[in-house]
């Protein structure tokens, strides 16, 4: 759950906000995005980074914020000496400022993304730690609903399978971006959580350690979500979710229920579409029942049909590296793992490590491993381009969105190439001609 996102459609088009007043906007339903240290577009983390202009901290102005954010604490029923024994000492981190200023100039392409996030260790580790907890796995499913493989995919993915949470100050980094960057309004909503972390004495403060960005655990809960859906499930009387896998696992699978995850079904399939299809129909906002879609030519990449429960549950077609990669269809329990980091990338990765744990196959198509991703820069110059020949992007922000997808379908249309959506170098060859 990282600093990219781990609310939903609450609020923000990833990382950059949070939960709380911050209404991120990025994923599909309404409950916060768990996670807070994704921004990249696709999840991959990558190359490298813009340089960010050194941060600039006057001491002065810094005591004066703090001073008057004590107030806002306060009032929002932090006690005076929490906020005091939690604050004290505390300084901006310049390496969190600089961290939050930098943009990655590349991205690694989703196969590459995969290839690494779902490897046969990852795999081997998380069936081997299944078979170890299979008995607090069992008891969070019947409590939650949640699959015991998704689960560990979570696990693994966010933290390693808790060997690497993150060791910085939580409240330190929360502080340091309160105080200054362009994420203000978040660090805020997410310090005052922190703050009633440590006022509810699940954890003290040297306890309350995650990654630059504030998220915590080994599922990396940011604060605010850890306060709505952490859970003590081992009963020891604190919501652990540093040093207790009972509670970390467990917290998880109840912020997905809550959040509409359904017991027993799918997240989707990898599918094969029909001569002619339509590609301008792959698209998350563009859902049909499963039924519809099979009348329509989809099917199952491996020939088998789908479930008679599946039927009538609502479907989108996702072609995550266009018309020449593979194809999937993603049903509810997929966006619900959006809610908890809005990527695709990650929703993938959560999904295929998931399935390779129970002993499914893996991606059977093909993916394009010949393109090449294209770089923030010509992410803005591509947006700036169909801009300025009449189609409506957005803002030249380097985020290929829905706006921008749209645009990009509309001009493949207009040069009678398929209509996917999907952003390449060959495209913005053709745009600059």
């Amino acid at each position: 759950m990282r600093v990219s996102g781990k609310f939903g459609t609450v609020a923000a088009t990833r990382m950059a906000t949070g939960l709380l007043a911050l209404s991120l906007a990025g994923c599909a339903g309404t409950t916060p995005p768990v996670s807070a240290s994704r921004t990249a577009p696709s999840a991959a983390p990558a190359g490298q980074a813009a340089p960010a202009a050194a941060p600039v901290i006057n001491e002065a102005d810094y005591q004066s914020w703090k001073t008057k954010f004590r107030d806002v604490a306060i009032s929002q029923g932090i006690r005076p000496e929490v906020y005091d024994a939690a604050l004290a000492g505390i300084e901006p981190d310049p390496s969190i400022l600089a961290a939050d200023s930098a943009q990655p100039e590349f991205t690694r392409p989703i196969w590459d993304y995969l290839d690494r996030t779902v490897s046969p260790d990852r795999i081997a580790t998380g069936r081997q730690l299944i078979e170890a907890n299979k008995a607090l796995l069992d008891r969070i499913g019947q409590r939650y609903g949640v699959d015991r493989y998704t689960l560990a995919a979570i696990w693994g993915i966010e933290s390693g399978f808790g060997r690497v949470m993150g060791s910085k100050s939580v409240v330190r980094s929360l502080a340091s971006l309160s105080y200054q960057g362009r994420r203000m309004a978040y660090g805020q909503s997410q310090l005052i959580a922190a703050l009633e972390i440590l006022q509810h004495g699940d954890v003290t403060r040297d306890g309350l350690v995650g990654s630059w960005a504030g998220a915590m655990g080994q599922t990396q809960f940011i604060p605010v979500t850890y306060n709505r859906y952490a859970v003590d499930f081992d009963g020891d009387g604190r919501r652990d979710v540093w040093q207790s896998t009972a509670d970390a696992l467990a917290s998880t699978a109840n912020y997905l229920k809550m959040s509409g995850w359904e017991a027993g079904a799918r997240w989707g399939y990898e599918v094969s579409l029909p001569k002619g299809f339509d590609y301008a129909q792959a698209d998350p906002a563009s859902r049909r029942s499963v039924r519809e879609w099979a009348a329509m030519g989809v099917r199952r990449v491996n020939g088998d049909g789908f479930g008679p429960a599946e039927q009538d549950a609502p479907a989108a077609i996702l072609l995550p590296a266009g018309y020449r990669g593979p194809a999937f269809m993603v049903m509810n329990n997929y966006r619900m793992i959006l809610t908890y980091n809005n990527s695709t990338s990650y929703g993938l990765a959560v999904s295929l490590l998931a399935d390779a744990m129970r002993g499914r196959p893996g991606v059977m198509a093909s993916w394009p491993r010949d393109d090449r991703p294209l770089s923030l820069s010509e992410r803005i110059s591509l947006q700036t381009l169909l801009a300025s020949k009449g189609y409506n992007p957005g803002q030249p922000d380097g985020i290929l969105g829905a706006n921008t997808r749209k645009a990009v379908r509309a001009y493949q249309q207009s040069i009678g190439l398929p209509a996917d959506g999907y952003a390449d170098s060959d495209l913005l060859t053709r745009i600059r001609q």
